[in-house]
């Protein structure tokens, strides 16, 4: 019954931008706050970016800046954009829902009720 689908990843130039998207299906999607997280090859999983039921916002180290986390209250769909894509942003992207953390420990994965199954990024130069 719920679903969280990503898309937008593709094969993008260094220097390039994305757009990505976090789609929800069978939740109140004002009642989760939706994370952004990365999985680079032979790495793990790790945050990306995070907001809030009531539009707060975290992000990782030293993504601030390249990264906007958003949503879309009418679409109960997430966002992420990312520019200046450097080829240390490749990775499966993935979008977790969650009901119960606070703002300080949002990185942590193994908190989220529910993933989406990713979406590939890969930037080439």
């Amino acid at each position: 019954e719920v679903q969280l689908v990503e898309s937008g990843g593709g094969l993008v130039q260094v220097g390039g931008s994305l757009r990505l998207s976090c789609a929800t299906f069978g939740i109140i999607f004002e009642d989760f706050g939706i994370g952004w997280f990365r999985q680079r090859s032979g790495k793990e999983r790790g945050g990306v970016a995070w907001i809030s039921e009531r539009d707060g916002t975290y992000y990782a180290d030293g993504l601030k800046g390249r990264f906007t986390i958003s949503r879309d209250s009418a679409k109960n769909t997430v966002y992420l954009q990312i520019n200046r894509l450097q080829p240390d942003d490749t990775a499966v992207y993935y979008c977790g829902a969650e009901t119960a953390l606070w703002g300080n420990s949002w990185y942590r994965s193994a908190l989220y009720d529910y993933w989406g199954q990713g979406t590939q990024v890969t930037v080439s130069s």
